[in-house]
Order: structure tokens, then sequence, then C-alpha cells
């Protein structure tokens, strides 16, 4: 298949920075959308796999899958998009299609292994890989490209695309409602965005956090309380309290003193440790029927009533807009806590 040779931004190796690297994207086929990128969110599995954390890196890795743009070109299947629509792309750019999860929309879930974005095999151009949105366009099949809601702040909604739908996942499977008390753990990208959906779906939220300068901000977000893990008669407070808890600390952790605070039949989500956790004693889930799940991301279908969810209820992330020159610094900062909530690259820096 012919192929296109563009602009982007990449690592050729896990110790060096991200540097101006030309890719190639394919001609736009039948099926596919072609994108002109305007915005790409920064996640933190965009560093893990740049470093090669996961140990499943191949060189050159193009990071990027909170991807905002423009339709520029469509192939002559098309039939959803059109010339000038405001689309996103998210973790996933293909899957089989055919297995169970694929027709229950859980492409995430894809039993012959989802196409991810980047750093996954490329079934379009034999020998190569899949790369992300650190470039000025890309090549997508229709059914993987998500319509965004044209009263959002374009940049603002980047991350929506990874974060939004990490944490709007599991409020919408455990289906969190009014009146619930959700506990959000831990404010970062993830977090903030936890509190914002809980907020929205009527829920009463409280930011759980080790940090006590961070309640005003939590506040600000939509959380009524802020409860702080470190203090014990607040925690004794809120023990057996909480219908739901969306754990969204990014490291392994003890478990114990946030599986107190379930009620009977409760649930605590994990969307951000993809490590080892620390030993917690049976009897925290035992006493109470507590439930302790995980969760990853969304599929397409659920992506798209997460946008159109954040379209009625003007929701998005909370940003700082860089340059893509800037974006060895925007991994450090990321490394050292030092962004609220999501680094955002403006596209137009690389073009």
């Amino acid at each position: 298949m012919a192929s296109t040779t563009i602009k982007a931004y990449g690592a050729t190796a896990s110790t060096e920075a991200l540097k101006p690297l030309d890719i190639q994207r394919r001609a736009v086929g039948a099926d596919d959308v072609k994108i002109d990128i305007t915005y790409c969110g920064v996640c933190h599995s965009d560093i893990h796999t740049v470093r090669n954390d996961w140990k499943g890196s191949t060189y050159p890795v193009v990071p990027g899958h909170e991807i905002i743009g423009r339709v520029v070109e469509v192939g002559n299947g098309v039939n959803t998009y059109k010339v000038g629509d405001l689309v996103g792309v998210g973790c996933m750019v293909d899957s089989c299609q055919t297995c169970s999860s694929c027709e229950q929309d859980l492409e995430q879930f894809c039993e012959k292994g989802a196409t991810f974005t980047y750093n996954s095999p490329n079934k379009h151009m034999e020998g190569t890989q899949t790369y992300g949105g650190y470039s000025t366009a890309v090549v997508v099949d229709e059914k993987f490209v998500l319509s965004i809601p044209e009263n959002l702040d374009e940049a603002a909604t980047a991350p929506l695309l990874c974060a939004g739908v990490t944490t709007w996942s599991p409020l919408s499977h455990w289906k969190v409602k009014k009146g619930d008390k959700v506990g959000v753990i831990g404010l970062g990208g993830l977090g903030h965005m936890g509190v914002k959906f809980a907020n929205a779906l009527g829920a009463h939220v409280v930011m759980i956090t080790t940090s006590p300068e961070k309640g005003k901000d939590a506040k600000r977000l939509g959380a009524h309380e802020v409860l702080v893990s470190k203090d014990q008669d607040d925690m004794k407070k809120h023990q057996g309290s909480f219908d739901f808890i969306l754990n969204t600390i990014p490291v392994g952790h003890e478990m114990d003193p946030y599986l107190g605070l379930l009620k009977i039949d409760a649930t605590m989500v994990l969307v951000g440790a993809v490590e080892p956790l620390k030993p917690f004693h049976g009897g925290s889930v035992i006493m109470g029927r507590k439930r302790i799940a995980g969760s990853l991301i969304g599929g397409i279908k659920e992506t798209q009533e997460m946008l159109d969810f954040c379209g009625e209820h003007n929701i998005t992330s909370d940003i700082e807009l860089i340059d893509m020159q800037d974006i060895n610094t925007a991994y450090e900062r990321v490394t050292s806590n030092d962004v609220k909530y999501r680094f955002v690259i403006d596209m137009k820096s690389l073009k």
C-alpha cells in the first residue's frame, strides 16, 4: 500500500530523549479517515512506553493516544464522517471485530489482541508498527474514530480519550448514581476526571488524598468533602460508608485502609497501579463481602457515550498547553507530579 511521509516526535531508544522523526502513514483506504491532528494529550503510559518500563517497547516509539483533529480525507466506504468534522482517536485503532469481547463493544479486551494506537503491529503496513499522535496526521479505520462535541474546548478534550474514559468506564459499569457516596483516591490526571464525572452523575463525592493542601482544588473540581487518609480519626469517621471507591493511585500501595471505607457489598476499582500491590488482609474483603476490581479504558461505544455526556455537561480536563518541542521537559514534570492535571501538545508547533 502506498504511504505518505509526515513529521513526528518519538524516541529511538529507552534512554534517549524524544526528537523529530519522519514516519510513514498509509494511504487512505475505503474504510479509513485521515485526520489532521490539532492537539494530542500526554499520558503517563506514553512515558512508560518510551522508557520501556513495561518491557514491551519496539523502537522507534511515537507515543500519543489522546488525539483531537479535523477530518481531511475519507475513503469511499466511509459514511459516518466527512471532511471538516471534529474527531478524536483514543487508545485503540483496530481489533478483530469478531470475538465475543468485540461483539460486546469491549474492543479493549479483544481476545486476539487490540491494536493500540502506538507500539502495536500495524496490519496495514507489514513489518511496521503503529505510531501515535505526536505527529501531524493519522489514518484510522472509521470504526475507531470518535465524534467530538463541537461545544467543548478542543485542547482540553484530548485527555478525555484516555484519562476520561479510564475513569468514566468503572463509574458507568458499576452504575454509580445520584445519592451514592463515591470516593476518589488520588488527585491527579485520572483522579481529577473521576471527581468531575462522579459529581455530574449526582454522587456525593469525597476526595481521598494524603495531601491536605489538595483539598481546595478538589472542591473546585466538584468534591463535596476531602478525606485525608493519613488522619486516622477522619478515616475512622468514614469507615464502612462508601458505595464505591475509584482508586487512581499509580503505584503499589497499602489496600487495607481503603477497603475499610467500603460498605457491605461495595466495590473498589483499580485504574492506576499496573504493578504489584502490597499484600492485604483477607478479612478486609471477607468481612463485608467487599470487592476489589480493575478496569481498562473503555470500548469505542462507551468512549463515545462518555464524550456525549461531556458535551451535555460541558466537562473537559484541566490542562496545560505545551509546544511539541517542550515534550521532554513535560515528561520530567509528569514524573515529578508537577502538572495540573494533564499536558496537551499544540500540534501547530510541529507543523
